[in-house]
């Protein structure tokens, strides 16, 4: 009987020296046995980040067994690829193109149309001053512009070849219900129609007023520029080799940039005030191609002493100065406008869960980074989901979720902050900041080195 008691002793302390691992399969067997449908991994969010996510995880040979679940609030609405141009598009960089090829995503999109940057000329409207980047120093073009609509039936598309994913679409949240501190929790989701969804990693890719995120324990700031971006396809008057992307700082504190699309069409980004915006939505579409052409042509006064400063130190911009396309057209029904503003969050993770996109960042186009910074996540996110199944620990609890958040802080902040610090400089047109800002672009400009190292890192 002692001997027995002796043995049974062991048995405790032995289940209690390994309670984290007892714990999680008594949870997952109450899990299956409960009236919750359990998943590996859900995640919250169908746009052009969560979607991706979804497309990595389900690429990944190591998480072929996972059960996967992507939640879309909207109804499931078949994308059609039309004739026309869609007016939201992105500059995807090189290194979204790797993860577009290890999706498999990469040969369909290519298949349609994609239009390659091999030259870019920012200028300032206040001084001249300019910097122009190409991909003579790349081994690939600078960037690609694809429309957003034609990456997410590409992502659609291979979601559909992929085994262990599902999608609910209508899926309306009614509340999440995230782990505290106790390593027996999961966390939940609770559907609008009180269903109960459970996973061991939530990933949050619910946009800049995501839910998950508001449901963590983290500090979240956020800018708002008080501007709009207005988006537009516009047919081009001259057609040859439409390659160059155009970007011009306006006096008034936007930036208007023209992306080409194909050798007669480009897209409009104009950032500029909320009531600007407003304005040029609502202008005839003659009216609303002066206007465009007036942002990129005019030229606006010029401080006498900013340009003695760069003239006597050699750097005005002469025969590297371009001049872009006009614009004849504006496509019916394309224009838009959307708001823009920062957001920064303090952590991306908590236990069991992981935010990405804009539900972790949110940054102004006026680089061109949103996306690709979010399709930086998925990369990153799949890569330390894969080591933890590789080590065989729990995909949402110990160091994995940790080390995405620290990778993803080091390569996301700087890029926030110098984006952001870009924005304010150009928001005034007071000489001494005029000819501070029209220095270092023009210094930039003249030391192929640094652009180099610039487009290495904005390529990333």
């Amino acid at each position: 009987m002692a001997s027995n008691m002796s043995n049974l002793t062991k048995k405790l302390v032995l289940s209690s020296t390994t309670s984290f691992c007892n714990c999680n399969l008594i949870h997952r067997c109450w899990l299956s046995t409960s009236s919750n449908t359990h998943y590996d991994i859900v995640i919250a969010g169908g746009g052009l980040v969560g979607t991706a996510m979804a497309c990595s995880l389900g690429s990944s040979e190591l998480l072929s067994e996972k059960k996967i679940l992507l939640l879309e609030g909207a109804p499931a609405k078949p994308i059609t690829l039309k004739e026309t141009y869609s007016n939201r598009v992105s500059a995807i960089n090189n290194s979204s193109i790797k993860l577009f090829e290890n999706i498999k995503i990469w040969g369909d999109i290519k298949r349609h149309r994609v239009q390659e940057v091999k030259k870019m000329q920012v200028w300032d409207a206040c001084s001249g001053s300019l910097i122009t980047f190409s991909d003579d120093d790349l081994s690939n073009p600078i960037a690609f512009i694809i429309e957003n609509d034609l990456i997410l039936w590409a992502l659609g598309t291979r979601l559909n070849n992929v085994h262990n994913i599902s999608v609910r679409y209508n899926a309306k949240i009614k509340d999440y219900i995230l782990p505290k501190h106790s390593s027996c929790d999961a966390p939940q989701i609770v559907l609008e129609n009180d269903e109960k969804l459970s996973c061991d990693l939530l990933i949050g890719a619910d946009g800049v007023n995501s839910k998950v995120r508001s449901k963590m324990e983290t500090i979240v700031e956020r800018t708002d520029y008080k501007q709009m971006g207005v988006v537009a396809t516009l047919s081009l008057s001259d057609s040859s080799n439409n390659i160059v992307a155009w970007q011009r700082f306006l006096p008034d504190g936007g930036v208007v940039a023209l992306l080409p699309l194909s050798d007669t069409v480009s897209s409009l980004v104009w950032s500029t005030s909320t009531s600007n915006a407003k304005e040029l939505l609502n202008l005839s579409e003659e009216s609303f191609v002066d206007a465009v052409n007036d942002a990129f042509l005019k030229e606006h006064p010029k401080s006498p002493f900013v340009e003695a400063l760069l003239r006597n130190l050699r750097l005005l911009p002469g025969e590297d100065m371009q001049i872009p396309p006009s614009i004849t057209k504006v496509l019916a029904g394309s224009r838009a406008a959307f708001p823009l503003g920062n957001t920064s969050v303090s952590r991306y993770v908590n236990s069991c869960v992981a935010l990405i996109g804009d539900a972790a960042h949110r940054v102004h186009p006026l680089a061109g980074q949103g996306v690709n910074i979010g399709f930086g996540d998925v990369q990153c996110l799949t890569k330390q989901v894969e080591q933890a199944v590789y080590q065989g620990c729990h995909i949402g609890r110990g160091s994995h979720l940790k080390e995405y958040q620290s990778e993803r802080l080091r390569d996301t902040w700087p890029k926030m902050k110098v984006i952001h610090y870009m924005h304010s400089l150009y928001q005034t047109s007071f000489t001494p900041v005029v000819a501070m800002r029209s220095l270092g672009l023009s210094l930039v400009h003249s030391m192929p080195l640094i652009k180099k190292q610039l487009m290495m890192k904005a390529n990333a």
